[in-house]
C-alpha cells in the first residue's frame, strides 16, 4: 500500500516566522529616526522646562534651585485662573463653531463634482497663510477709523471690534475658525469618501432622503474622525499665542489673555522664567488630560472600510 508523506509544516512555519521578525525589525528601524527626533526636540525640552519650574531665574543670570517657590508664585497669581478660564472659553467656542462647519463642508466637498474641486482649492487658501499675517491683516481691516467699514461706508462694520471684551472674543473665534476650518474640512472630506457607497444605496432603496442619510449614515460613520478632529482642535486651542498677541495683546484688559500668552508675559516681559515654566507644565498637563479624555471617548476602532465614495 502506498503512503503519502505528510507535508513539512515546520519548515514553512519557521520561514514565515523569520520573515515576520524581519518585517517587524525593518519597521522598527524606519521609526527610529522619528523617535530620536521626538526625544531631542520633545522629551528633553519638556524635562528642561520641568526643571526650570523649580528654579528662580530671570533669563540672564545664574539659575538658582528654589524648590516650589515658582509653583507657589504661579498658582497664587490671581491672573492664572482667569487665563485658564479664557483658554477654555476660546477652546469651547472655537470647537462649537469649527466642528459643524467642517463636517458640513467636508461632506459637501467629498463628492466628485468639478466645481466643488475648484471651490476646495480656493477654500484652502487660508490654511496656507501664517497666523501673524492673518492677525495683522484683520487688525487693519477691523480698525474703526481706517478699516473696511470706514472704507466702504458701512456703519454696521464700524464697531470697536478689538476694544470691547465680548466683541474681541467673538472676533477672535471668527478669525480662528476662518483659518483652521479648511484643515478640519480636509480631514472630514477624506473620511466621508471612505464611507461605503453600499450603505447609501441601501438607504436610497428604503426611500431615505439626503437629510436622513446624513444623520443616519454619515454622522455615525464619522464618529472616530470627529474625535480625532476634536482632539487636534482642542489641544491646538491651548497653543494660541501669535494670533492673540498681534491682534489684541490679551486685551481689552485681560479679556483675551490665555495661558500661552500669560506664560509669555511672565517669562519674557516680567523675566520670571520659573513661574512661566510652571505655567508651561500646566499647559502640557491640561493638553495631556484632554487628549486622554478624547481617547477614552473614542475607544478602539477596529472597523475597516474597504469601499469608498
Amino acid at each position: 500500500m502506498t503512503t503519502i508523506a505528510p507535508p513539512v509544516v515546520r519548515t514553512k512555519g519557521s520561514s514565515s516566522s523569520s520573515g515576520g521578525r524581519s518585517g517587524s525589525g525593518s519597521v522598527t528601524w524606519m521609526a527610529l529616526p522619528a523617535f530620536v527626533w521626538f526625544v531631542l526636540f520633545g522629551i528633553i525640552p519638556l524635562f528642561g522646562v520641568l526643571f526650570l519650574s523649580f528654579t528662580t531665574w530671570n533669563g540672564i543670570g545664574d539659575i538658582e534651585v528654589t524648590g516650589l517657590t515658582s509653583w507657589k508664585a504661579a498658582l497664587q497669581d490671581p491672573g492664572l485662573p482667569h487665563a485658564l478660564w479664557v483658554t477654555f472659553v476660546i477652546m469651547a467656542l472655537s470647537w462649537l463653531v469649527q466642528t459643524p462647519m467642517s463636517i458640513l463642508l467636508g461632506t459637501f466637498l467629498a463628492t466628485s463634482k468639478r466645481y466643488r474641486e475648484l471651490l476646495a482649492v480656493l477654500y484652502f487658501i487660508p490654511l496656507l497663510l501664517s497666523s501673524a499675517a492673518i492677525a495683522i491683516t484683520f487688525k487693519a481691516l477691523l480698525d474703526p477709523n481706517f478699516g473696511l467699514g470706514a472704507g466702504l461706508g458701512i456703519d454696521a462694520l464700524n464697531q470697536d471690534w478689538l476694544g470691547n471684551s465680548t466683541l474681541a472674543i467673538a472676533t477672535l473665534i471668527f478669525i480662528v475658525s476662518w483659518q483652521f476650518i479648511p484643515f478640519h474640512t480636509l480631514i472630514y472630506q477624506g473620511a466621508v469618501r471612505q464611507i461605503p457607497t453600499s450603505m447609501y444605496e441601501a438607504s436610497q432603496i428604503d426611500g431615505a432622503s439626503r437629510m436622513r442619510q446624513f444623520f443616519s449614515i454619515t454622522l455615525p460613520q464619522l464618529k472616530y474622525t470627529i474625535i480625532t478632529s476634536s482632539t487636534l482642535m482642542v489641544v491646538g486651542s491651548l497653543l494660541f499665542f501669535d494670533l492673540i498677541y498681534l491682534l489684541t495683546g490679551g486685551g481689552p484688559g485681560d479679556s483675551t489673555r490665555t495661558l500661552a500668552l500669560e506664560m509669555y508675559q511672565k517669562g519674557f516681559q516680567a523675566n520670571l522664567m520659573g513661574p512661566a515654566s510652571a505655567i508651561a507644565v500646566i499647559l502640557v498637563l491640561v493638553g495631556l488630560v484632554l487628549s486622554l479624555l478624547f481617547r477614552r471617548l473614542g475607544g478602539r476602532a477596529d472597523e475597516s472600510q474597504l469601499e469608498g465614495v
